[in-house]
């Protein structure tokens, strides 16, 4: 795409100065079409039965006859992105997890109403785009798909030099599911008297990372230094992929009798609890019933962020939380340790006019 193009009078351009492209305007079409090629047997991994065609299309195609199945399909959608969190994979050059937690913020709110995802859609936008770089963000995207059981039926990745940094990135995706009408969770089916289960993240997930990026530069803490309560490098430790609990969460569901599921993410437990708790109950829960994480204390203590400010950012260790009837408690934790979840009872739901989500006690040492 270099040249003088085509002649045009008056144009004002000046001799032996080459002509304008979209290349030299800063945009690839070409790292556009490799980048393509390299992502497609990673799409390809995801695809479900229902996917029509494959990528390349102006619109990702699912078969919508599959919905016969259901009685009364409700459409469930979400989207979402993963934050700041990119600039920590940036950081450290490494971009094959992202995809993960971008997956997972997306499915697990969709599964939180009883949905299963169906199939996702994911926007890349790169200050510079590097083929291999995409790729491999889009096989994290395949990999968190296989993990919620959706397929990648299409995306958009875009360039955007000049108001991007040539390494700089961001990402989002949009993701839609079904669900029997009669078989939604929420607010309208918890009752006081309901038991609450936790279920552990794999570490800070995807929120909190301007919080997170501050107390590590004002601390200056490397990434890659190994602090002796971790273990492990500290950027690999950011890095930690967002657990993804979509089909565990609907086999449980099948399973138990589940009222709701609460994705804990910003806003931390107190926060994400409420939004499934109906007008006149409450909540208790109990900090002694685990320990969160190292990651959690480390970043406490390093930046003097006190517990009340930390538990409403971060999820301390717990990922996603199921709000069961009392007489399901016993099974749902067997059901979930069968599946590898490691899971406990974390409160109950209370009958308080007042509302709220209380937690009490002291975490465990």
């Amino acid at each position: 795409m270099s040249g003088d193009g085509p002649a045009v009078s008056g144009a004002g351009q000046a001799a032996g100065v080459p002509g304008l492209s979209y290349e030299r305007a800063g945009v690839s079409i070409d790292a556009g079409e490799n980048a393509v090629e390299l992502m497609r047997a990673a799409i390809g991994r995801t695809r479900r039965p229902e996917v029509v065609g494959g990528i390349g299309g102006f619109a990702g195609l699912f078969d919508a006859s599959a919905l016969r199945e259901y009685r009364h399909p409700v459409l469930a959608t979400s989207t979402d992105g993963v934050g700041t969190k990119v600039v920590i994979a940036q950081r450290m050059g490494r971009y094959d997890t992202i995809g993960i937690d971008l997956v997972a913020m997306v499915a697990d709110d969709l599964v939180s109403c009883g949905a299963e995802p169906l199939f996702l859609t994911d926007y890349m936008v790169f200050g510079t785009l590097r083929p291999e770089r995409a790729a491999a963000i889009v096989a994290g995207i395949a990999e968190g798909c296989v993990r919620a059981g959706c397929a990648l039926v299409g995306g958009e990745t875009a360039e955007h030099p000049g108001h991007l940094g040539p390494d700089d990135f961001d990402l989002s995706g949009a993701a839609t599911g079904v669900v029997e009408a009669d078989r939604m969770l929420g607010a309208q089916r918890v009752r006081a008297g309901d038991v609450v289960i936790a279920l552990a993240a794999s570490g800070l997930h995807s929120n909190g990372y301007s919080l997170v990026r501050r107390v590590v530069g004002q601390a200056g803490l490397a990434l890659d230094e190994v602090p002796g309560d971790l273990g492990r490098p500290l950027g690999e430790e950011l890095l930690t992929p967002t657990a993804i609990y979509a089909r565990d969460c609907l086999r449980l569901a099948a399973e138990c009798e589940v009222h709701a599921f609460a994705h804990i993410t910003g806003g931390g437990l107190v926060a994400n609890l409420a939004r499934v708790l109906p007008a006149g109950t409450g909540a208790i829960l109990d900090r002694s019933s685990w320990c969160p994480p190292p990651i959690f204390g480390f970043l406490a203590g390093h930046g003097r962020v006190s517990l009340p400010e930390m538990e409403r950012v971060f999820n301390m260790g717990i990922g996603m939380t199921a709000v069961v009837a009392a007489h399901e408690a016993d099974r749902a934790l067997k059901v979930l340790a069968g599946l590898g979840v490691n899971a406990w009872v974390l409160g109950s739901v209370t009958a308080d006019e007042d509302g709220g989500v209380h937690l009490a006690g002291r975490h465990r040492p």
